[in-house]
This record gives C-alpha cells, sequence and structure tokens, in this order.
C-alpha cells in the first residue's frame, strides 16, 4: 500500500452518491477545499461514530471552507440506508471496485482477530481547491477524527 502524501496531486475521480448520481472531485473542488475521507462498511460501530460527528461539526467544517465526502465500498442502497439512519448531511460515495481507493493508496492488506484480508483503511484526505493534498490524516480514533481534522484547519 502506497498512501499519498501532503503535496502529491489528488486522482480525479466520479462515483456514484446515495441516490446512484455522479459526484466528480472535480467538480467538488469548485465549490471549496474537500475532506474524503475512507471508512471500512457503512453502518458498522465505529464508522457510525465517524460519521456521527461529522455530522455534528458541520458547520465548523464549512466555516473554515470544507465539504466532507465520506468513501467506502458499500453499494449506493446501503449508503442510503446509512444517510437516512443517521441523518447524515454530508456526501457518501460508492467505490464498489475499490478503485479509487487503490488510486489514493488507501486499500491493502488489513488484520482482524488473526485473520488477513484486503480491505479498505481509514485515512482522510484534505484536498485545497487546485487539486493537491494538503493534510492526510492517518492518526486517530473514530472519535476524535473530526476534532484532529478541526484542531489542524484551526492552526493551518
Amino acid at each position: 500500500m502506497n498512501t499519498l502524501k501532503a503535496g502529491d496531486k489528488a486522482p480525479q475521480f466520479t462515483l456514484l452518491d446515495a441516490n446512484e448520481q455522479s459526484v466528480a472531485l472535480a467538480d467538488l473542488l469548485k465549490q471549496g477545499r474537500v475532506l474524503v475521507y475512507f471508512y471500512p462498511k457503512a453502518m458498522t460501530p465505529g464508522c457510525t461514530v465517524q460519521a456521527q460527528q461529522l455530522r455534528d461539526h458541520q458547520q465548523q467544517l464549512q466555516e473554515h471552507n470544507v465539504q466532507v465526502v465520506g468513501i467506502s465500498t458499500d453499494e449506493p442502497k446501503r449508503l442510503a440506508k446509512f444517510t437516512e439512519r443517521d441523518q447524515l448531511n454530508f456526501t457518501l460515495l460508492s467505490d464498489v471496485d475499490h478503485q479509487v481507493a487503490e488510486a489514493f493508496g488507501v486499500w491493502g492488506l488489513k488484520k482482524f482477530m488473526g485473520r488477513e484480508y484486503d480491505g479498505l483503511h481509514r485515512i482522510s484526505f484534505l484536498i485545497n481547491q487546485d487539486g493537491q493534498i494538503a493534510h492526510v490524516f492517518d492518526n486517530f480514533k473514530t472519535k476524535d477524527h473530526h476534532q484532529v481534522v478541526l484542531d489542524y484547519l484551526a492552526d493551518a
């Protein structure tokens, strides 16, 4: 796994959202900076806590001109359920074939309960409007992810 770093150009992508509408990174960047956060699976405990915290802190993120986009390998239908169940106020995208995850370098070997498998790593990228990665967040707990991002934005 070769994860992109700050200063790298973010790979351009277009993925389906929870409503099966195409969403392109290029279009999102026209509106401001984008926090692309990769998460393993919708509606699981850790991913739910992470999403709820981002939901509850949308106003503060928007004050820093940052919009949130979550990416997982879930189908759009599952993303729709997750969005509705948790009243998420940001976009979730479906990367079923994990091509975007691979392009960002967040798809790779994982270990869980003595088992090894390929999967999505929980890593986030703050992307500037010029498409350059400003910062990579890869060391946080799911319940603190939002605060790590906000602390970075406050200091930047």
